[in-house]
């Protein structure tokens, strides 16, 4: 077995390869939707379809995450990342042949499974690596950063491609980035040890059940903020198959998800600190979004660059990550990050309304949150999960990242339904509509802080759970008894 690199300098072609796949998802995503106006007008797509081009996307790769951290888990994680690393080059350069926008949705969903297949492996593949906690902490920031990167400068530098390009040249940008993320891994990382991996058959109905689950879990939010007739029936769905998914789990000999595992304290601390998190940046982005644009009436220039604080802390924030860690712990480190969070989305909610000052001032503190407990959270995982379920265990994180994502997006939605009253996208509200959003605004925040707060500590107790005393021995028998 080879000796773990005791640095990052001595681990950089792994780190490119591993960063470069990070830098897909979080490229790809921003980039796309600069680009989906001209898509439209191009292929002549309906709304529909234009929806479907990013949520195809969104609904396979959340879908599969599972089922293929799993597979990677027993065939190889190296393996598996390389084949699909393969299938997002092809998958990237067949967009260049698009000719309607049914073959773009169709070559999105495929990029949603090779999208599937790499993005748990770059975490999983950067823990794994290192023997450290301390080192896998600032590979996984280092991971993270350069994703942030991308997703921040992804629609200034779309936007500008755009003005001198066909819009196929910004997916082909992905080509280069996924040849890169083969060659880094390659060199730099071993195939896997075969003690390492994991040989229980695989849980097929398990696998059916767990990725329907989480599809239909996706595909619900689009449906409950667009008022869709089928947004209760998708929505019961997915809570009668998640409840399928754990009866299996329990019942299965050989399941696809371990639920003790899931249930140790540094993983389902793990996972409800990431879960809060996301809940509580996608539904304060949508509020955000909408107050600035169509509440104050800033032009989309103007709102982004109100959205600045958010990009910045998260970006800059790497640097401040491992001292931190350092300076309290990992423990210590989740909890009160998570709390950052909880507190930017409470600063929304009781003084968003009174300036730009105090919604700038949530957007920092929320973004300062998740840019510590985006790492730390996905290294407790990892950390209370076997050396064979790591790639499953970052699967699992990103599974609950998207999906808790989702439900930020749905609370807000549903509450803005219920209370605006009009068409929402309307140049001109009247005082009424501007009352009815404000009110809006404040039960949505609400909502969030308190589902927010609750992940929290839950996740917090579950962690800091006293260990059970230890039983007393029984009384010796008196000598001659």
């Amino acid at each position: 077995m080879a000796t773990p690199p005791s640095s990052l300098r001595a681990a950089w072609i792994a780190l490119t390869g591993l960063s470069a796949v990070f830098l897909f998802e979080m490229l790809d995503t921003s980039i796309l939707t600069v680009a989906l106006p001209t898509i439209g007008r191009d292929l002549h797509a309906s709304t529909v379809a234009l929806q479907w081009v990013t949520g195809a996307y969104a609904v396979v790769f959340g879908g599969l995450m599972l089922a293929f951290g799993a597979l990677a888990d027993r065939f190889g994680r190296r393996r598996f990342m390389l084949i699909g690393l393969v299938l997002l080059g092809a998958t990237s350069l067949a967009t260049a042949f698009v000719g309607t926008a049914e073959q773009l949705i169709a070559v999105r969903a495929l990029t949603g499974v090779a999208a599937a297949m790499t993005t748990p492996g770059s975490m999983a593949l950067a823990f794994r690596l290192f023997d450290d906690d301390r080192l896998r902490v600032r590979a996984t920031t280092l991971i993270s950063t350069v994703g942030l990167v991308g997703l921040a400068i992804g629609p200034t530098a779309g936007g500008l491609v755009l003005t001198v390009a066909p819009w196929q040249v910004l997916l082909l940008v992905n080509v280069p980035i996924a040849a890169l993320a083969f060659l880094g891994i390659r060199a730099g990382i071993a195939a896997d040890d075969p003690a390492d991996l994991h040989r229980d058959p695989v849980d097929v109905a398990g696998a059916a059940l767990g990725t329907t689950t989480i599809g239909l879990a996706l595909l619900a939010p689009t449906l409950f903020v667009d008022g869709s007739p089928a947004r209760w029936p998708v929505a019961v769905a997915a809570v009668v198959t998640a409840v399928l998914f754990v009866l299996r789990q329990r019942t299965a000999r050989h399941p696809l998800l371990d639920l003790k595992l899931v249930g140790q304290p540094l993983v389902a601390g793990g996972l409800a600190d990431k879960a809060a998190a996301a809940l509580a940046t996608a539904g304060l982005g949508y509020l955000v979004t909408l107050q600035l644009q169509l509440d104050w009436g800033w032009t989309p220039a103007q709102a982004a660059l109100g959205l600045l604080p958010q990009v910045v802390v998260l970006v800059a924030g790497g640097a401040v990550v491992d001292p931190f860690v350092r300076r309290v712990g990992l423990d210590r480190a989740a909890w009160m990050s998570a709390t950052a969070v909880v507190a930017g989305l409470a600063v929304y909610t009781l003084f968003g309304r009174l300036g730009y000052a105090w919604v700038a001032l949530a957007l920092a503190l929320v973004a300062a949150g998740l840019r510590v407990v985006g790492v730390v959270a996905a290294v407790n995982v990892l950390r209370g999960l076997p050396r064979s379920r790591t790639t499953i265990g970052a699967a699992l994180t990103d599974t609950a990242t998207e999906v808790t994502s989702g439900a930020g997006l749905a609370i807000a939605g549903t509450v803005l339904a219920a209370v605006f009253t009009g068409d929402l996208a309307t140049d001109h509200w009247t005082p009424q509509q501007t009352a009815e959003f404000a009110t809006a605004s404040r039960v949505a925040g609400l909502v969030l802080t308190l589902t927010a707060a609750a992940l929290v500590a839950w996740a917090y107790r579950r962690t800091h759970r006293p260990a059970p005393a230890p039983e007393p021995r029984p009384a010796e028998a008196p000598v001659g008894a």
